[in-house]
């Protein structure tokens, strides 16, 4: 089965590549050349019927992944598909459903069905429910075997923590972090491996994986198992020494003509976002960026959302190609649907703002905002605005009489006041 990197390596324009091509403004040509060479991916499933393609990676806009899922604690499907639904509400590109209990199997492929976002898993959660073993007791194919069937499913990307392999987990061993390892997929391979005293099965049969992507075109997400899980953390060597491993597993698949994106930190200060967005594409030679948040503070509990947007801004400003959202419930619950509406909006907020930095054409919807506030033009403002519904809402529930202004400044509003006095007219703010 041929990928959508090894169609572009033959010179051949897919379906795929049209609609990205379409979406984004960019010609055939810088397409083909870019997704040949790996800095630019679609996801794309061959079993995913509904999908909607979306390309990620240089000279794009930046896009924006939701979370969901149930965990043991918290198993109601019918909000997990609301969820979904509010994530297609917002024109949202990705999906990651991270259900880790229970056989997830009838949800994933009910989310795959209905969604035209690219759908991602975490096959390594899965595995327990999915072979009825305990951790240790799985063997190191049995792990491959979940990967098959999230692919026969129809998954477009998968988060593959390969790179936390017997090096990796030496440096990690020397060093002295507050957070220890956070990823769950990562947490989970290294009690594995430490329990079994084997290496990484992902990295040790590899190549196996590649084949299984190369059936279905699944793009691999090689996963940060040992991203820093706070700011003290960021930046060590076991951040970096996996970079280094995940660099080489990177130039495999592309030699294999599988699709690669590097998942990134975490938590960061904001000092330290540009130079390991810089390190990331050098090291992994222009492979696209995934990143959460990052948080640039460790005591935003509750407003997380807030502080990941921050990181994701100058992230995406400075290289990052796809956010993953953070949610005010991050490290605190499972997030209800307001909690993923406000993750979304702020995310997207941060994901343009880093567009208005890099892709001089994504100005346009700004500065027809602009004007739109210059001429008063309130539903114009409601149609531009991210999440026009709330901006709708607010301006409502103190409406002024007039509608020349908003309600706080009134017969002062300097809109107003300029276009009145620019067009000869007396200006009277009794």
């Amino acid at each position: 089965m041929k990928t959508q990197m090894n169609y572009a390596k033959e010179g051949i324009f897919t379906k795929e590549m049209e609609i990205v091509a379409s979406k984004e403004q960019v010609d055939k040509d810088f397409l083909l050349q870019n997704i040949a060479c790996g800095k630019i991916i679609i996801p794309a499933n061959i079993l995913h019927k509904s999908l909607d393609p979306n390309g990620i990676g240089y000279g794009l806009k930046t896009k924006v992944n939701v979370n969901l899922g149930v965990s043991n604690d918290c198993i109601d499907y019918t909000e997990e598909m609301k969820k979904v639904e509010l994530a297609h509400k917002f024109g949202i590109e990705a999906i990651m459903d991270l259900s880790n209990y229970g056989k997830t199997s009838h949800f994933r492929d009910e989310l795959i069905k209905v969604s035209k976002a690219m759908i991602g898993t975490v096959p390594v959660y899965d595995a327990v429910g999915f072979l009825e073993k305990d951790l240790k007791e799985i063997k190191a194919k049995d792990f491959l075997d979940v990967v098959y069937h999230h692919a026969k499913s129809g998954v477009d990307f998968m988060t593959i923590h390969a790179g936390i392999n017997s090096r990796a987990a030496r440096v990690f061993k020397q060093i002295q972090r507050i957070t220890n390892i956070v990823s769950r997929g990562g947490s989970v391979l290294y009690a594995w491996m430490q329990m079994n005293e084997a290496e990484n099965p992902f990295y040790e049969y590899f190549d196996d994986l590649l084949e299984i992507c190369l059936k279905f075109d699944v793009t691999l997400s090689l996963g940060d198992a040992l991203r820093p899980g706070c700011t003290h953390d960021a930046s060590d060597s076991a951040q970096i020494a996996e970079l280094i491993e995940l660099s080489l597993l990177t130039q495999r698949a592309w030699d294999a003509g599988v699709q690669v994106m590097i998942e990134g930190p975490g938590h960061m200060a904001i000092n330290e976002i540009e130079a390991n967005m810089q390190i990331e594409k050098r090291i992994c030679k222009g492979a696209p960026f995934y990143v959460l948040g990052p948080l640039v503070t460790d005591i935003g509990a509750g407003y997380d959302h807030i502080s990941g947007a921050i990181g994701g801004a100058v992230a995406a400003a400075t290289g990052a190609d796809i956010l993953c959202y953070v949610t005010p419930a991050e490290h605190l619950r499972l997030p209800n649907l307001d909690d993923v509406r406000a993750g979304i909006v702020a995310t997207k907020i941060a994901a343009h703002a880093g567009d208005l930095a890099k892709l001089p054409k994504s100005r346009e919807i700004d500065d027809k905002m602009s004007q739109a506030r210059q001429d008063i033009d309130w539903e114009k403002m409601f149609a531009y605005a991210i999440d026009g519904e709330k901006a709708k809402k607010m301006f409502n529930e103190r409406k002024p009489e007039e509608l020349n202004s908003c309600s706080m400044c009134g017969k002062m509003c300097a809109m107003n006041t300029m276009n009145q006095i620019l067009k000869g007219d007396e200006v009277s703010l009794v």
